[in-house]
Protein backbone atom coordinates (compact mmCIF):
# COMPACT_ATOMS: atom_id res chain seq x y z
CA UNK A 1 0.00 0.00 0.00
CA UNK A 2 1.85 3.48 -0.89
CA UNK A 3 1.24 6.59 0.69
CA UNK A 4 -0.66 8.83 -0.90
CA UNK A 5 0.60 12.15 -2.38
CA UNK A 6 0.35 15.29 -0.25
CA UNK A 7 0.87 18.60 -1.96
CA UNK A 8 3.59 20.76 -0.30
CA UNK A 9 3.24 24.00 0.73
CA UNK A 10 6.08 26.85 0.00
CA UNK A 11 7.20 29.24 2.88
CA UNK A 12 4.71 31.72 2.02
CA UNK A 13 2.19 29.48 0.68
CA UNK A 14 2.64 27.36 4.40
CA UNK A 15 2.25 31.34 6.12
CA UNK A 16 -1.21 32.40 4.04
CA UNK A 17 -2.48 28.51 5.31
CA UNK A 18 -1.61 29.86 8.53
CA UNK A 19 -3.66 32.66 8.47
CA UNK A 20 -6.70 30.86 6.10
CA UNK A 21 -6.84 27.80 9.49
CA UNK A 22 -7.03 30.87 12.20
CA UNK A 23 -10.00 32.59 9.45
CA UNK A 24 -11.69 28.80 8.30
CA UNK A 25 -12.93 30.31 5.07
CA UNK A 26 -12.17 33.56 3.27
CA UNK A 27 -12.31 35.81 -0.20
CA UNK A 28 -9.20 36.97 -1.68
CA UNK A 29 -9.81 40.52 -0.10
CA UNK A 30 -10.77 39.21 2.98
CA UNK A 31 -7.34 37.57 3.35
CA UNK A 32 -5.38 39.90 1.63
CA UNK A 33 -6.82 41.94 4.51
CA UNK A 34 -5.84 39.78 6.70
CA UNK A 35 -2.66 39.62 6.15
CA UNK A 36 -1.58 42.75 5.11
CA UNK A 37 -0.49 44.08 8.10
CA UNK A 38 1.93 41.49 8.67
CA UNK A 39 2.83 41.80 5.19
CA UNK A 40 1.91 45.48 3.26
CA UNK A 41 4.48 43.94 0.44
CA UNK A 42 2.06 41.92 -0.32
CA UNK A 43 -0.69 43.35 -2.76
CA UNK A 44 -4.06 41.96 -3.76
CA UNK A 45 -2.98 40.63 -7.24
CA UNK A 46 -0.04 38.60 -5.52
CA UNK A 47 -2.32 37.14 -3.24
CA UNK A 48 -4.95 36.29 -5.78
CA UNK A 49 -2.28 34.65 -7.82
CA UNK A 50 -0.78 32.62 -4.66
CA UNK A 51 -4.04 31.22 -3.57
CA UNK A 52 -4.94 30.36 -7.34
CA UNK A 53 -1.99 28.47 -7.45
CA UNK A 54 -2.83 26.92 -4.34
CA UNK A 55 -6.03 25.71 -5.21
CA UNK A 56 -4.20 24.47 -8.96
CA UNK A 57 -1.54 22.32 -6.49
CA UNK A 58 -4.68 21.31 -4.48
CA UNK A 59 -4.09 23.36 -0.99
CA UNK A 60 -7.18 24.93 -1.44
CA UNK A 61 -10.66 23.98 -2.26
CA UNK A 62 -12.49 26.88 -3.74
CA UNK A 63 -16.44 27.00 -3.49
CA UNK A 64 -17.20 29.40 -6.79
CA UNK A 65 -20.91 29.42 -6.20
CA UNK A 66 -20.42 33.65 -4.96
CA UNK A 67 -19.64 36.55 -6.96
CA UNK A 68 -16.60 36.23 -4.81
CA UNK A 69 -15.20 32.86 -5.29
CA UNK A 70 -14.70 31.44 -1.10
CA UNK A 71 -11.46 29.73 -0.22
CA UNK A 72 -10.48 26.97 2.99
CA UNK A 73 -7.62 25.02 3.27
CA UNK A 74 -7.82 21.27 1.88
CA UNK A 75 -6.26 20.16 5.37
CA UNK A 76 -6.68 20.52 8.52
CA UNK A 77 -3.53 22.36 10.17
CA UNK A 78 -2.94 19.34 12.31
CA UNK A 79 -3.17 17.00 9.63
CA UNK A 80 -0.73 19.02 7.18
CA UNK A 81 1.90 19.25 9.35
CA UNK A 82 2.22 15.60 10.10
CA UNK A 83 2.27 14.88 6.17
CA UNK A 84 5.02 17.22 5.88
CA UNK A 85 7.12 16.15 9.21
CA UNK A 86 6.96 12.76 7.77
CA UNK A 87 8.38 13.48 5.00
CA UNK A 88 10.73 15.91 6.64
CA UNK A 89 11.68 12.56 8.46
CA UNK A 90 12.31 10.21 5.73
CA UNK A 91 14.18 12.40 3.61
CA UNK A 92 16.18 14.00 6.09
CA UNK A 93 16.69 11.09 8.32
CA UNK A 94 15.53 8.17 6.45
CA UNK A 95 12.76 7.65 8.28
CA UNK A 96 14.00 7.46 11.75
CA UNK A 97 11.97 9.66 14.31
CA UNK A 98 14.41 8.55 16.89
CA UNK A 99 17.04 10.10 14.78
CA UNK A 100 14.67 13.40 14.41
CA UNK A 101 13.94 13.63 18.38
CA UNK A 102 18.13 13.07 19.42
CA UNK A 103 18.95 15.76 16.88
CA UNK A 104 16.21 18.14 18.11
CA UNK A 105 17.49 17.47 21.54
CA UNK A 106 20.99 17.80 20.68
CA UNK A 107 21.01 21.44 19.44
CA UNK A 108 17.31 22.66 19.35
CA UNK A 109 16.10 22.37 23.42
CA UNK A 110 17.10 24.79 26.15
CA UNK A 111 17.20 23.06 29.82
CA UNK A 112 13.85 24.28 30.16
CA UNK A 113 12.11 22.50 27.72
CA UNK A 114 14.35 19.16 28.39
CA UNK A 115 13.06 19.21 32.08
CA UNK A 116 9.43 19.62 30.49
CA UNK A 117 9.81 16.85 27.91
CA UNK A 118 11.09 14.55 30.59
CA UNK A 119 7.95 15.16 32.29
CA UNK A 120 5.38 14.75 29.88
CA UNK A 121 7.45 11.35 28.88
CA UNK A 122 7.22 9.94 32.15
CA UNK A 123 3.83 10.99 32.53
CA UNK A 124 2.79 9.16 28.87
CA UNK A 125 4.96 6.04 29.78
CA UNK A 126 3.68 3.31 31.69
Amino acid sequence: MSKQKTPKPTATELRLLQTLWTMQSATVKELHEAISHERPDWNYASVLRLMQVMHGKGLLVRDESQRSHVYRPAQQAESLRTNLLDDFIDRAFSGSGKALVLAALKDHVSEAERAEIRRLFDEHTP
